[in-house]
């Protein structure tokens, strides 16, 4: 492993000064960063480890609105009463991620700025086969190769991996907002516009084969905030290989208002299939009105599944995707 130097500031305004150093990382929990540095993906001159901001990792009511700062940990968020009523499909995403002991250090700002979890990337260097997110201009291993956790939606011929992050799913299922602070002041962006598909990337900047997310250079996510809707119930699904410990091969998140059975309001969000959460969004639209039935979801969310473009690895994905909408819709609304 390289060489690095170490700070841990203990305000805010001395964080940003720290990141304005070339080639300094930041690093709360690390259970993402130091798999980086040992992999050979990262290789910083300077960590600046933020995880003792004060105030960052604190979950409260804001009037109308649900602030979980971001150095709250998995478990934190999971457990937490706050989330749990107003957000549970958050809480359910904290705490199928991982194992117990990486949530307990885990940090909800870092699990949503993860690296994709493609085989061909998360492997030691030096790399013997192509990975444009490695070494842009080598080719993407997984179009000829394996192929099982693809993405169907968002990707190109430079690249076809999934983001990994179970919370960010949930996040943007719930329409909030990332409260991103920097040197020079603080902005907020919607969730669902923080990450970027391979599609996206490559038609908005000239880095497009590593772009993966709109956060600026010395720019961190301080908080997300979730609207309150007292009339919505959420839901998290996470379809895996296995219970324990494991990856998966499609997530779904629901939110759901119902009054006397029919639908009043609806947001879908799929993961692993995308390089960002995709939302369903002609779903979300069609089924307003509908009375929350099987067939119903079933018709609507195929017209977004028609949208999808796989490889032969993946192809099972265009079910199990649709399948697993259709579930999390329905326990939501249970």
């Amino acid at each position: 492993m390289k060489r690095f130097t170490y700070d841990r500031p203990q305000l805010e305004g001395g964080a940003f000064s720290l990141l304005e150093q070339p080639e300094a990382s930041v690093i709360a929990g690390g259970t993402e960063l130091l798999n980086w540095m040992r992999l050979g993906i990262a290789e910083p001159d300077h960590l600046v480890d933020i995880a003792r901001l004060p105030g960052w990792g604190e979950i409260a009511l804001d009037g109308e609105t649900l602030r979980i700062g971001a150095l709250a940990t998995l478990n934190k968020v999971g457990e937490h009463p706050l989330v749990d009523a107003h957000a549970r499909a958050l809480g359910e995403a904290c705490l199928l991620a991982a194992s117990a002991q990486l949530r307990n250090r885990a940090t909800i700002g870092g699990n949503v700025l993860q690296r994709t979890r493609c085989v061909y990337f998360r492997a030691e260097a030096p790399l013997t086969w192509g990975c444009n997110k490695r070494q842009p201009g080598s080719g993407c291993a997984a179009i000829a190769g394996h192929s099982d956790d693809a993405a169907i939606f968002g990707w190109s011929e430079s690249c076809a991996a999934t983001h990994p992050s179970d919370p960010l799913v949930a996040l943007a299922c719930l329409d909030a907002e990332a409260e991103l602070h920097s040197a020079s002041g603080v902005r907020r962006l919607p969730v669902c516009d923080l990450h970027l598909s391979q599609v996206e990337a490559e038609a908005e900047g000239e880095d497009g084969a590593t772009a993966e997310n709109r956060l600026e250079r010395g720019e961190l996510i301080a908080a997300y905030l979730i609207p309150l809707r007292p009339a919505s119930r959420s839901t998290y699904l996470k379809v895996r290989d296995r219970q324990s410990f494991a990856y998966s091969r499609v997530t779904a998140a629901a939110s759901v208002e119902l009054e006397d059975g029919v639908i009043g309001a609806l947001r879908i969000a799929l993961g692993s299939v995308a390089q960002r959460p995709w939302r369903l969004g002609r779903a979300e639209q069609a089924l307003v009105g509908e009375r929350l039935e099987e067939a119903s979801l079933l018709a609507a969310i195929e017209r977004d599944m028609e949208e999808a473009r796989t490889l032969p690895g993946s192809d099972y994905k265009r079910r199990l995707a649709r399948n697993a909408a259709i579930r999390a819709v329905m326990a939501a609304g249970a």
